[in-house]
């Protein structure tokens, strides 16, 4: 679009130096003071300062072309290098340690290892040091690799070849050489590898196409263009004549924010020339549709947008996290508790002379007269560090793996895969798996989430008619303003408007209704941001008022559905858009081409909520057309069928069609010269332009002519009406938030289950003042508590909103929390973020998931406590800012109340376990302190130490809650009311915690007295007589101890597959043969080893092994009779379930995969590649193909 060349005046008045010593302290030199220099002097590149670093804007001399004398100092940028690394080789290992030591449990036992180190403890260093060692180990192995396969991509992408023009030629470097102001070659299909300003194209007008999917996801082609000046720079020796600057606003993560200017020194002039979005090409874009173009880096690195928008998300903590750290403070107690007894005891017990220095045990003169407070202190320690292992170290690490690896199943699962779309789940934050089973609030957007995001355009409104359309061809309803008296039910297409006998009453009236409805799809086909990626204009539009190929021999795209089905509906009525050809849009009316010169387009804002364009007709006539929603149209018309127009909006809304409304304005010259000026230095200001252009829109778009409104229809999504009732039966309260207008939404609310027609709508809507508020608020308090209604719905609109938000919160909470359904109309995407962050700081503290397809929902996605974002058709901005994104609203079910279900009831039953097995670990320890005069003699070998979290116990519950299903996932989708049963965080309250520590403690004193009693005093228990010894008795309450806990994860496994099996056995097995091992030879490298021959001594005695079945027999019996009595006479919700799922004698094949059938027949819809991989996924779980049959029969049984 042509700009006027204005001469540059500048603003900002400086002193005038006159001698280049005058000016060389910078200090002196305001933000723009260089170019008052410039101004003074015809080169204006001869001499200048840049602005301080701390400057919001940046200079940039394109082709570094630098002021030739010496005082100019260039401002430092950064190299082209793209970084997701984390690490280096030489920070890796003090960077890693020091994240992972800022871990409590970590640190911990760091101290604990340097206690053991620097005092005489009871227990080898190597038992706390081996433990922790391994856990750091593992856990910076696997970051480790994660950050090396980041330096891979990053040097795959830093030593791309791309080719820079440097000292009149073209040159091929790499990547990571480009620096700011370096001219960049891109040829077509190459991804941009700077944010560039373009420069030129092979194209006469300077426009090039390019595609942003890889940023947003939006693959609609977008056009950007040059500046008049550097558009006709098609060469490279062209290029090398141009003296230029760029002026632009600092790097900021905004894809669609963009403000410069490009000063041009042509014949000792410099021309001003504004710079925006449509001017930058972002890197990780890809050029389309265009030979090459050349453009000027000016964001390098990590300060492109791309690579700014890296940045990580707050991290997002889960319930079940929040309750396992409470629970470690809890341990902590205990174990600081047990620690403080024993060394009281300790000291009581030696208050008798005759135990504090018994004769076989004499103190050394430095004992004696050693500090009785130091001592005391020392022997805390040590009974610290010989209880230390209550506090299970490897939770952390079998909890990552847990996370990471059970994450995948959600990518496997076929039924969360959609076919048409190709797009399978994605997970991207792994640490909320178990989040996905505590929600309680569910936040959902209506477009393209709700509804299928696919416009068809319906009906319109032309002149204060309705039409809609039918079969290809608009036809009016009801009598026309034209039609003959009595033919009131006559309907006329105006795709034969031109030969119709009833519109001609008269010539004139017949050319006005024509003008009428030309230049309302006149409006459609301008106003918008289409491209076309074929132009191919033969036979499109030849007929009067129709073109039926329109649509096949033109492909349009577009990044708004609504503007596709328009422009498409246009076409099909016989306006059609033809495309742009350098700063024209060409349209077909009744096959008359016709171009129109695109001054200015006024780019669409969800503060304004409405965009536009002025343009020039062929007659000369300056016209503006503006579109929007009819809140923002409607307030600014003088003219049309406002009323009329208003009302069948309303009907519209009411069958849940989205609106927009069209009108129009025509400028005098000597208007449209004042708005090209003000629009002129709007767009070039470096300071508030957004304000500036906000204001300058605002005085244009104003004393419009209403031409009409337009109905378009979004279709629901496959079963959403059902997945919203089953989110309602599992108790999870669903409110909508979407920027539609009220009758709008209310009629999808009702269309898609969110409202019903038993439900009593309340409404909170047109609120003017904060009183006014407050009263309403009271008022719907008061209905509720009057009305003997089950469930109320509310309406809130986002005016009232920011009202009820401002003064009222609690009352509106009040309110809200009273009902079942809120749906929330005209909100903006902040405002949706605050009501999800209302809801979470509520008292009640509930879970929240947040469902959102577009850029407007990232918000909102990022506030709650889960992310659900939809691979739509707006992008993939909000897929990428989710913590799941899955491609249908439907899928919504199964993530919840299958896969949520599982990984909490997993989770809670990993957490509670490791806390119940380290207490039957560490509580014989403690009472063994009472036979042994608390003189801190372990029970345990230190190898029986290390070795118990990390080999002995480690894998079945590793097992267990990565392949656990204790009820069939086609039960606990086809009954949501279980859900309820594990939310507000059940499984880990603290009644349950209590229950898994009195059990673990009441074992630990099974292991132990049991032992004591069963071998004690005076009892031979080895044929030759012998006794056993103080190892022998240690190792057999091990042996009993690693049995037991290993058999209590087999009881509380409900879903047993060969793994489980193997991991189970085989970790007793493992064990008794790692002690016939350790203990039966004599091994080098060991200084002592009183573990020598123990082992096999133990296995030797009858006696022995009748205490240990009769000891791990009597510690499962009273858990086996709890559950038995539990589930006969008190079953929950889950247990009748399972009994259920039992009845229908389903194979545990059939649970372990999904449906076989259904999973066959959408394999073999898939290419090659994927059934391989699919299968190779899901194969491990079939047994045999006996099975697969039989699995196949139940399913069709389990079907009926």
């Amino acid at each position: 679009m042509k700009v006027p060349t204005l001469r540059v005046q500048w603003e900002l008045q400086l002193p005038a130096y006159t001698t280049a010593t005058a000016v060389a302290d910078p200090s002196q030199i305001c933000d723009l003071g260089w170019r008052l220099w410039q101004h003074q002097n015809l080169n204006p590149l001869s001499k200048g300062f840049d602005p301080p670093h701390q400057s919001d804007t940046r200079t940039i001399y394109i082709a570094n072309r630098f002021p030739l004398n010496g005082l100019y100092t260039p401002q430092k940028f950064i190299d082209n290098r793209i970084i997701s690394s984390k690490y280096t080789v030489w920070n890796f290992v003090p960077k890693n340690l020091f994240e992972q030591f800022r871990r409590v449990a970590n640190f911990y036992f760091l101290i604990i290892f340097l206690v053991q180190l620097m005092i005489d403890t009871p227990t080898s260093p190597i038992t706390s040091g081996l433990p922790l060692f391994f856990v750091i180990t593992v856990t910076a192995i696997k970051q480790g690799y994660e950050d090396w396969l980041r330096h891979i991509s990053d040097n795959e992408v830093n030593a791309a070849p791309v080719y820079v023009v440097r000292s009149g030629g073209l040159v091929k470097t790499r990547s990571r050489n480009i620096r700011v102001g370096d001219i960049v070659r891109v040829a077509k299909d190459e991804v941009f590898p700077a944010d560039l300003v373009l420069l030129s194209s092979d194209r006469l007008d300077g426009s090039c196409h390019i595609t942003t999917a890889s940023l947003d996801g939006e693959t609609n082609l977008k056009t950007h263009v040059a500046v008049p000046e550097t558009a006709v720079l098609q060469t490279v020796a062209n290029l090398d004549t141009l003296i230029a600057v760029i002026e632009c606003q600092q790097p900021e993560a905004d894809l669609y924010r963009f403000m410069g200017r490009m000063i041009i020194t042509q014949q000792m002039e410099e021309i001003v020339r504004p710079l925006g979005p449509e001017s930058l090409l972002l890197r990780g874009a890809r050029l389309k549709n265009t030979k090459e173009i050349f453009g000027v880096a000016v964001y390098t690195g990590m300060e492109t947008k791309m690579a700014l928008n890296y940045k990580s998300k707050s991290q997002k903590r889960s319930a079940v996290e929040k309750s396992m750290n409470t629970f470690l403070i809890i341990y902590l107690i205990i174990l600081i508790s047990e620690a403080i007894i024993s060394t009281i005891l300790k000291y009581t017990w030696q208050a008798e002379e005759k135990w504090d220095e018994p004769w076989y045990n004499q103190k050394t003169e430095h004992q004696r007269n050693s500090s009785k407070i130091l001592k005391f202190i020392s022997d805390f320690l040590a009974f610290l560090v010989l209880y230390n292992f209550i506090i299970p170290i490897s939770l952390y690490v079998t909890v990552e793996m847990q996370k990471f690896l059970g994450s995948f199943f959600i990518g496997w699962d076929l039924d969360l895969y959609h076919e048409e779309s190709d797009q399978k789940a994605h997970v991207n934050t792994s640490d909320l798996n178990e989040e996905l089973g505590q929600v309680e609030y569910v936040f959902t957007d209506k477009t393209g989430t709700l509804t299928e995001n696919e416009m068809q355009f319906r009906e319109c409104s032309i002149n204060g008619v309705k039409y809609q359309e039918m079969n290809g061809r608009l036809v009016s309803e009801g009598p026309t303003p034209d039609s003959l008296e009595g033919n009131s039910s006559y309907f006329s297409s105006i795709s034969h408007l031109a030969t119709s006998s009833s519109f001609r009453t008269s010539p004139e009236n017949d050319t006005e209704l024509i003008k009428e409805h030309d230049l309302f799809f006149k409006a459609v086909s301008l106003c918008h941001t289409v491209q076309i990626s074929s132009v191919q204009t033969d036979g499109i539009g030849d007929g009067p008022w129709q073109s039926n190929f329109a649509s096949s021999q033109l492909e349009y795209y577009a990044s708004s559905p609504d503007e596709k089905a328009l422009v498409e509906a246009a076409a099909r009525f016989g306006i059609v858009f033809i495309g742009n050809s350098e700063e024209t849009m060409e349209v077909k009316t009744l096959g008359k081409l016709e171009r129109y010169k695109l001054l200015h387009i006024l780019e669409f804002d969800s503060d304004r909520r409405r965009m536009s364009v002025i343009v020039q007709a062929p007659s000369g006539e300056k016209l503006l057309f503006a579109k929007g929603a009819e809140s923002s149209i409607l307030p600014q018309c003088i003219g049309g069928e406002i009323e009329k127009t208003r009302i069948h909006v309303d009907e519209f809304a009411l069958k849940g069609l989205r609106t927009l409304c069209m009108a129009y304005r025509r400028f005098t010259s000597k208007e449209y010269e004042e708005i090209d000026r003000r629009l002129f230095e709007a767009r070039t200001a470096l300071q508030q332009r957004e304000e500036k252009l906000a204001d300058v829109f605002q005085f244009i778009e104003k004393d419009l002519i209403l031409l009409g409104a337009t109905a378009v229809e979004d279709k629901l999504q496959d079963k959403v009406r059902e997945t919203i009732e089953a989110l309602r039966m599992a108790g999870i309260k669903v409110w909508v938030l979407t920027g539609d207008k009220h009758e709008t939404a209310v009629s999808v609310s009702l269309s898609c289950g969110h409202f019903h027609r038993t439900m009593n709508i309340l409404e909170l809507i047109n609120q003017k003042s904060d009183s006014e508020c407050a009263e309403k608020l009271r008022q719907l308090a008061r209905r509720i508590t009057e009305d003997h209604v089950i469930q109320h719905g509310l309406v809130v609109d986002g005016t009232s909103l920011s009202l009820a938000l401002r003064e009222h919160e609690k009352l509106f909470m009040e309110v809200c929390r009273n009902c079942s359904a809120v749906l929330c109309c005209r909100m903006a995407p902040l405002q949706k973020a605050k009501v999800i962050r209302l809801i979470k700081i509520s008292p009640e503290k509930p879970i929240t998931l947040a469902v959102g397809d577009g850029a407007n929902d990232v918000s909102m996605i990022q506030e709650a406590h889960v992310g659900i974002g939809i691979m739509g058709k707006e992008g993939r901005q909000a897929a990428r800012n989710s913590d799941y994104a899955i491609a249908r609203f439907k899928f919504l079910s199964k993530l919840l109340f299958v896969h949520g279900h599982f990984y909490y009831i997993r989770i809670a039953t990993l957490v509670q376990y490791f806390f119940y097995k380290n207490v039957c670990f560490i509580t014989p320890q403690f009472l063994y302190q009472f036979y042994c005069l608390f003189s801190q003699q372990t029970l345990y070998d230190s190898v029986y130490l290390t070795l118990y979290n990390i080999c002995f116990t480690s894998l079945p519950i590793l097992i267990y809650s990565l392949l656990e299903q204790h009820i069939d996932p086609h039960v606990l989708q086809n009954k949501p009311t279980l859900y309820r049963d594990i939310s507000k965080n059940r499984q880990l309250s603290m009644k349950t915690f209590l229950y898994w520590t009195i059990l673990g403690f009441s074992h630990a004193f099974i292991f132990f007295f049991g032992s004591y009693f069963l071998i004690g005093k005076d009892t031979s228990l080895l044929g030759n007589g012998q006794m056993f010894g103080n190892w022998t008795f240690g190792t057999l309450v091990f042996t009993v101890m690693v049995i037991t806990v290993t058999a209590k994860m087999a009881l509380e496994t409900h879903f047993w597959t060969w793994i489980n099996h193997l991991v189970t056995w085989g970790s007793i097995l493992f064990y008794f043969i790692f002690s016939l091992f350790y203990g039966g030879i004599l091994w080098p490298f060991l200084g002592s080893q009183n573990m020598y021959f123990v082992f096999i001594e133990l296995l030797s005695s009858g006696s022995a092994w009748f205490a240990i079945i009769l000891m791990v027999v009597t510690c499962l019996f009273l858990d086996i009779v709890k559950k038995v009595f539990d589930r006969q006479l008190h079953p929950t919700n889950i247990e009748k379930a399972q009994m259920y799922s039992n009845t229908v004698a389903l194979s545990d094949e059939f649970i372990a995969l999904q449906p076989l059938s259904r999973a066959r027949n959408q394999l073999s819809k898939l290419s090659l590649l994927k059934q391989i991989q699919v299968s190779s996924a899901w194969t491990p779980c079939v047994v045999s193909q006996k099975e697969k049959q039989r699995a196949h029969l139940l399913e069709e049984c389990w079907n009926e």
